[in-house]
């Protein structure tokens, strides 16, 4: 129960519709595509686009996206809309180059960007709008300008030196070399007139012509090879989405490529806990919340990527009765010094966003260019900054992740869709690079375990670890919870940043209310009417 002694954000109720976005101007261009009567597919692509033009270093048309669709009276819907590497690349021809590693600021790196082409395609097969008028607002913002909030300006801020040494990154999006100022009005002219293009032309403007030749042409200059024909043969592709229960709940997300079943291998591991018996916020729960994720990632690491060249079936990977043999290796007394390290090249910047209407529709929608403004490499003409998903491909040959031509890479964006029986529950997602499965769980123990609503699962402090296998734990836990931790056998020290951040709207079906929350880590939003 919300104590309201404590200052914290309380949560949105709505009967009509709500939106949660990591941003305020976003909120607002999306709910008021509900209010005109548009629905949840049109107010998110629309939320979604303008977040392109206010949060850069988050996403951008040189990205990808995800989504999840539920629709009363019809199965969930996923769309995988990640973009594959070049044809023309090849892991024995950067092993032929030296390369042991991917480079995140290489045009090797930039996978073809499927973001635009999922927007496209949400609208047509659930949508009541074009994109041409889903993109007004986002050319609004980019044309007349946006007010540079103060999450947005610090991650600016941190990628100005990345901004600076590409070129064209410095002549937009940089201000005599460094970030627009905290609270100025920032215009994107080059990429108004880009969004213009798409808007006419639908996504072909980005995947054909010249939007397509000059992303081209950036990247061939930059020693890439990727070709036109790539960009054109990209497709947003429907998918089945997978589903494993957890207590009362069947937690749904979209299958590789993506990561979303190692939050659904995570919740098999802690279902074997009794959580609710713990304090939330207790050295207990989170030292068991993060020893199931450490297996979690270690069978990711080892077996997840593009599922043309994965050896170990999805069903393999969530089937509960290997979880319960899993679980005995958790210790409640200390860490399992046995297991490996995750891979320290999973960090991404990403924006995620949740959306309901008034007929029960609920989107669940996640849009990212990977690591703050992606690859950094800006086209000259189009003004749009390119993803490097490609950095999470492997160069060594034989595993699932190794990169290839045509291949899409591992992605660590996941949207997720809770049910409780055919109905929706939770509509949520939670942001920061590879955070983002141990976030699902730690978010959905934190509503089914621990009874908390939207805004105080989001609320809820975090602890996760470093590429070094170093624990951050957010400050607010407390020292006690810093030194129970190390006294657990974790080396870890506190955090000095947040720890990704969320959206999450719950559908009281009974009430026939919508209750949603936002992420005080980011400039986050919730609205509903």
């Amino acid at each position: 129960m919300r104590d309201f002694h404590d200052p914290k954000r309380s949560p949105i109720y709505a009967a009509n519709g709500a939106l949660a976005t990591s941003h305020p101007l976003a909120t607002q261009a999306g709910l008021e595509v509900l209010k005109r009567g548009g629905n949840a597919v049109d107010a998110a692509v629309t939320a979604a686009a303008v977040l392109t033009v206010v949060e850069p270093a988050m996403t951008g048309i040189g990205g990808d996206g995800f989504a999840l669709i539920s629709k009363p009276g019809q199965p969930l819907y996923g769309l995988n809309s990640s973009g594959r590497a070049a044809a023309a690349l090849s892991s024995e021809m950067l092993r032929g180059q030296g390369w042991q590693e991917m480079d995140d600021a290489s045009a090797h790196s930039v996978t073809v960007p499927g973001v635009v082409k999922s927007w496209e395609s949400l609208l047509e097969s659930h949508g009541t709008i074009g994109l041409d008028a889903a993109l007004q607002p986002a050319i609004h913002a980019a044309e007349d300008g946006f007010v540079v909030y103060p999450r947005v300006w610090s991650d600016w801020t941190d990628c100005a030196a990345k901004l600076a040494a590409q070129g064209a990154g410095a002549k937009h999006y940089l201000i005599d070399g460094k970030a627009p100022k905290l609270g100025s009005i920032h215009k994107l002219p080059a990429l108004a007139a880009t969004l213009k293009v798409i808007a006419a032309q639908g996504a072909r403007g980005l995947y054909e012509g010249a939007v397509a030749a000059d992303i081209v042409a950036e990247l061939r200059s930059r020693g890439g090879v990727m070709t036109e024909e790539d960009m054109a043969n990209h497709s947003a592709d429907p998918c089945t989405p997978v589903s494993a229960g957890y207590r009362d709940i069947d937690l749904a997300e979209l299958p590789p490529n993506g990561t979303g079943i190692t939050a659904q291998i995570i919740l098999n591991l802690l279902e074997r806990f009794d959580l609710s018996s713990l304090a939330p916020n207790s050295v207990e729960r989170l030292h068991l919340e993060l020893e199931a994720a450490r297996i979690g990632y270690a069978i990711r690491d080892a077996h997840i990527g593009d599922p043309e060249t994965m050896g170990v079936s999805v069903d393999a990977l969530i089937d509960k009765a290997w979880a319960k043999g899993l679980s005995a290796t958790i210790d409640p007394a200390k860490r399992n010094e046995s297991l490996p390290p995750v891979d320290p090249n999973f960090q991404s910047d990403t924006i995620y966003l949740s959306c309901v209407d008034r007929d029960g529709m609920a989107v669940s929608l996640i849009n990212s260019v990977f690591k703050g403004f992606g690859s950094g490499i800006v086209t000259e003409k189009t003004g749009i900054h390119l993803q490097n998903r490609g950095a999470g491909f492997r160069v060594a040959d034989g595993h699932p992740n190794t990169i290839e031509g045509g291949k899409r890479p591992l992605h660590t964006i996941i949207p997720a869709m809770a049910m409780a029986g055919s109905k929706p529950r939770y509509c949520f997602g939670v942001m920061g690079g590879h955070y983002q499965p141990c976030g699902h769980s730690h978010v959905i123990t934190n509503m089914v375990d621990f009874g908390m609503d939207p805004q105080e699962a989001l609320d809820s402090p975090r602890v996760f670890w470093k590429p070094d296998g170093t624990l951050e734990v957010e400050p607010t836990l407390g020292q006690g919870v810093l030194d129970g931790l190390i006294a657990k056998g974790h080396k870890a020290a506190f955090s000095t940043s947040a720890i990704g951040g969320g959206q999450i709207i719950e559908i009281d079906h009974d009430a026939g209310v919508l209750i949603a929350g936002s992420d005080p880590r980011k400039d986050g939003c919730a609205l509903g009417y």
